[in-house]
């Protein structure tokens, strides 16, 4: 009851401060703000989100906050630099924790009449269709997809020196540890991480309803780098095709080394020769836009290979890939000016895992989450959302069923 009223009363105050600032809108930008003859921009947005408690986890990123109990600021700029050159950036603090470089890349266009761009740093990701949506004005409900998000209990610096261990492990990615490599209990990873950008060089063009993206990167998509620890590259690509007005389809792979050095070093004793712990990742998204409505469902599949540490015969080691699919169904419906109703559905599931003493089951605890809500637009840039979950988890050692609710204030400009 206690997290309740406090919810109940940020809420309150949420929405008497949304009204407030509506009444004074004209002192609010609504529009990115321009220097130098529009050679300069620079824009932003503020989310403030205030939930339930989330006991479970099931809601928590890689920088260890919960999506529902957020506070989160962006700057960005874009520096034009003549016709052919813009240097992109924009920096990033959640919770009042410090500033961060989210991104910082020069875009470089050979072409004036071309559809066709180079990004050279902290880039855009490549992969997937939600990942061009994770600003908080863009996603319709509070929470994100579970493969963007959830944290599983696999990590590049740590490795399970058996199948059992991996397994008395299900559940606990927000903060797991293992015996191999580093012994610290840290976060685990999502299969796709939507709260760090890539750093390397990316390619795009479009020719007629046909889009196409390549890129070289540090680290791979469940952990992007700014400098790599394993001196691999991950590959990754994505095409699109829009072969009718509203109608988006998408498909995406990506392959890299996953397993940092030192972690391989203290599960073989050697360096690997090559790069076989890889997290190799195939997706699918597809997008259908009429008049009221907004339709959209992706699915990833992923794997990771881990190097496997000799164990006695009366142990099992873990042989072959580790691998994860997880499906989003997401709907949004504008029911009057201003007043949107949205929902999604998201399931993660793994694959099954052998071990000596606990006998087959998924490597990780699947989940199936419900996120229903809506959203109300104060002005063109200030929209409040609340929106209510319902998490299920099938194994594992943390809690199993969670409901919570949330609700945020977006403002951007």
């Amino acid at each position: 009851m206690t997290v309740w009223r406090a919810t109940a009363a940020r809420l309150v105050w949420a929405v008497w401060v949304s009204a407030a600032t509506t009444a004074h809108a004209q002192t609010l930008p609504s529009e990115p703000i321009a220097l130098a003859d529009g050679r300069v921009t620079i824009g932003g947005d503020v989310s403030a989100g205030f939930g339930s408690d989330d006991p479970g986890f099931f809601d928590y990123t890689d920088y260890a906050h919960s999506t529902l109990r957020l506070l989160r600021l962006d700057v960005s700029a874009a520096v034009k630099a003549g016709p052919h050159f813009t240097v992109l950036g924009e920096v990033r603090t959640e919770n009042l924790g410090g500033m961060r470089p989210y991104a910082l890349y020069l875009r470089v266009r050979p072409w004036a009449s071309r559809d066709f761009d180079l990004q050279i740093g902290r880039v855009p990701p490549t992969f997937g269709g939600f990942n061009r949506r994770t600003y908080p004005n863009d996603n319709p409900l509070i929470g994100y997809p579970l493969a963007y998000q959830y944290l599983t209990t696999i990590r590049p610096d740590a490795l399970p020196a058996t199948a059992d261990e991996l397994l008395r492990k299900r559940s606990l990615g927000w903060e797991v540890g293992y015996s191999v490599g580093d012994t610290s209990r840290e976060e685990g990873v999502p299969l796709v991480s939507a709260f760090r950008w890539d750093t390397g060089v990316q390619a795009h063009a479009t020719v007629g309803m046909v889009s196409a993206t390549a890129a070289v990167t540090t680290g791979t998509l469940s952990n992007p780098l700014f400098t790599d620890d394993n001196d691999g590259r991950q590959i990754a690509t994505r095409v699109e095709l829009r072969p009718v007005s509203g109608l988006v389809a998408g498909t995406s792979f990506a392959r890299g080394p996953f397993v940092s050095r030192s972690a391989i070093r203290a599960a073989l004793g050697v360096d690997a020769a090559t790069d076989p712990y890889t997290q190799t990742a195939w997706g699918g998204d597809v997008e259908y836009s009429r008049g009221y409505y907004v339709l959209r469902a992706e699915t990833i599949w992923s794997a990771w290979r881990l190097p496997a540490p000799a164990v006695s015969a009366a142990q099992r080691a873990i042989g072959g890939d580790l691998s994860a699919l997880a499906t989003s169904i997401e709907a949004r419906y504008k029911l009057y000016p201003g007043l949107f109703a949205a929902a999604r559905y998201d399931h993660l599931g793994f694959s099954d895992l052998t071990g000596a003493t606990l006998g087959t089951l998924p490597w990780d605890a699947p989940v199936t989450r419900l996120e229903v809500g809506a959203g109300y637009s104060l002005q063109r840039n200030l929209l409040v959302k609340v929106s209510v979950q319902r998490n299920t988890r099938d194994g594992g050692v943390l809690l199993r069923n969670a409901n919570l609710g949330a609700v945020q204030i977006v403002f951007w400009f």
